[in-house]
């Protein structure tokens, strides 16, 4: 079939990989930060000009990078609004990240439309700072006037490919970016547009979105342009993960997310129901307290780096010798305990040594997160694989103890870009189909991502008596923090 290109425009750089658009072998990359600050220094990190990532992507594609590619998929960071006036230009600066300003706004929200439950029925999750919903409110609120000018709402990914596009009438978008708007509904495939008057104050135009497997459009020069997606959703792709699979992303804070037919409603709000760049959902727990917790950790017992953590856990054995620590430490999401405050239990004189505190850590942060997965598991999610991502996936301390805890394989894949290469195979699967070669309903079969495979084995008794005592103290210090 060629070459494909798959581009990742992050919060802080974007990144482009070409690839064999048969077998997903990656021939050539390229990188460039954004400039995120405007010329006089006065943007706050929460405003970035959208333009940024147009000369970011410019300079990542520099010295030929992209000849003789036929397709380009485009992945881009989610919660990123960019509202645009009747004409198609910028209103504002888009407001990106986890954008604290709109706290209040989440919180009227919530209370507009008659609490957590009605939102999770409407579209699949709880209005957050970071989300659209929120900062389509905060906009109405703390700029009128740019409020009524927003005409038109697009997200980071689709504002990316119009441009490629050359801003066409046509505006679209696709399913993943879509169910992370909060007013689009991943169970119904329907727009809410009710929830952006709600938040706005008047109706505004919304992209189209279109399948998984479509072009947004072709270029004058003949270059197709697939969906694109949202980062979290091309990540997957390019992972490859189906039924089955649980991803399990150790950043500050920690996600769990899921391959599952269907669309989850949660009315406790724990659960996000996305949609994935397939066609499937993407339901995602997160928890406040990841790495956060290994850092907290050294910090207390003098160690240099997460690294010298992880060696000295290893001193320890399963059970850090009945210490048990709540990793509470920014409150919890899941569960939810926003104003709590993080619990050592078990002390007792042999158990106070700094091997046992850092093994400690470890277990809390890992149980944490396998309290995510158990509420995946709780409502129907089949979980038999689990990916683990991030830097501290690498550590000796927690591939020793995430396969006991979580109950499952644990496979450990090697550094990639994995959400331009998911870009990229989208390109293939549009490509393809626009070609007559493959079928809309199933996406190319590209090579798995290279990975440490970690079984639980004979530890799995061993690793449910560790999830128990942790389970324990969570009862007693939080009774019935995950009942409905």
């Amino acid at each position: 079939m060629g070459i494909v290109a798959g581009l990742d425009s992050s919060p802080d750089f974007t990144r482009i990989v070409v690839c064999d658009a048969d077998t997903g072998a990656v021939l050539r990359q390229g990188y460039a930060p954004h400039p995120v600050e405007s010329p006089d220094g006065t943007a706050r990190p929460s405003d970035v000009d959208p333009q940024a990532w147009l000369l970011s992507l410019g300079e990542a594609a520099g010295g030929g990078l992209l000849e003789g590619v036929q397709a380009i998929g485009v992945s881009a960071q989610q919660n990123a609004v960019v509202p645009l006036d009747a004409q198609g230009n910028t209103v504002r600066p888009a407001m990106v990240g986890g954008d604290k300003r709109a706290q209040v706004a989440a919180a009227d929200l919530i209370d507009a439309l008659g609490g957590r439950e009605a939102w999770a029925q409407a579209v699949g999750c709880v209005p957050q700072a970071a989300q659209p919903v929120t900062k389509l409110r905060w906009l109405a609120k703390t700029e009128p006037e740019n409020g009524v000018r927003a005409a038109v709402l697009m997200q980071a990914h689709d504002w990316l490919v119009w441009q490629l596009l050359g801003r066409p009438v046509r505006r679209t978008t696709d399913r993943g970016g879509a169910s992370g708007t909060g007013y689009w509904s991943a169970a119904t495939g329907t727009y809410r547009s009710d929830l952006v008057e709600l938040a706005l104050g008047h109706q505004a135009m919304l992209p189209e979105v279109i399948g998984p497997a479509e072009a947004a459009g072709t270029t004058p020069e003949g270059l197709l342009i697939s969906a694109g997606t949202g980062e979290t959703m091309a990540a997957a792709f390019g992972l490859g993960i189906g039924l089955g699979d649980a991803v399990v992303s150790l950043g500050a804070s920690g996600s769990v997310m899921a391959v599952h037919p269907e669309a989850l409603v949660d009315s406790s709000g724990m659960i996000t129901s996305l949609a994935d760049a397939t066609g499937m959902h993407l339901p995602v727990v997160t928890t406040l307290n990841a790495v956060r917790t290994l850092r907290g950790a050294a910090e207390l017992l003098g160690v240099a780096d997460l690294e010298g953590l992880s060696d000295l856990a290893m001193k320890s054995t399963p059970g850090s010798h009945g210490l048990v620590l709540l990793p509470y430490l920014e409150g919890e999401r899941t569960p939810q305990l926003p104003h709590t405050a993080g619990m050592l239990a078990g002390l007792r004189r042999e158990s106070m040594k700094p091997e046992h505190l850092a093994r400690a850590a470890f277990e809390g942060m890992l149980c944490g997160l396998a309290d995510a997965l158990d509420v995946l598991r709780g409502r129907g999610v089949e979980v038999r694989r689990i990916f683990l991502l991030g830097a501290a996936a690498e550590l000796s301390a927690v591939q020793a103890a995430a396969p006991m805890l979580f109950g499952a394989q644990v496979v450990v894949p090697q550094p990639a870009d994995y959400a331009a290469i998911g870009a990229a195979r989208q390109a293939a699967w549009a490509l393809g189909v626009s070609q007559g070669t493959l079928d809309p309903r199933t996406p190319p079969v590209w090579q798995g991502a290279a990975a440490q495979v970690l079984e639980p084995g004979e530890e799995l008794a061993v690793g449910q008596a560790v999830r128990q005592q942790f389970v324990s103290v969570r009862e007693q210090t939080h009774p019935g923090a995950f009942r409905a």
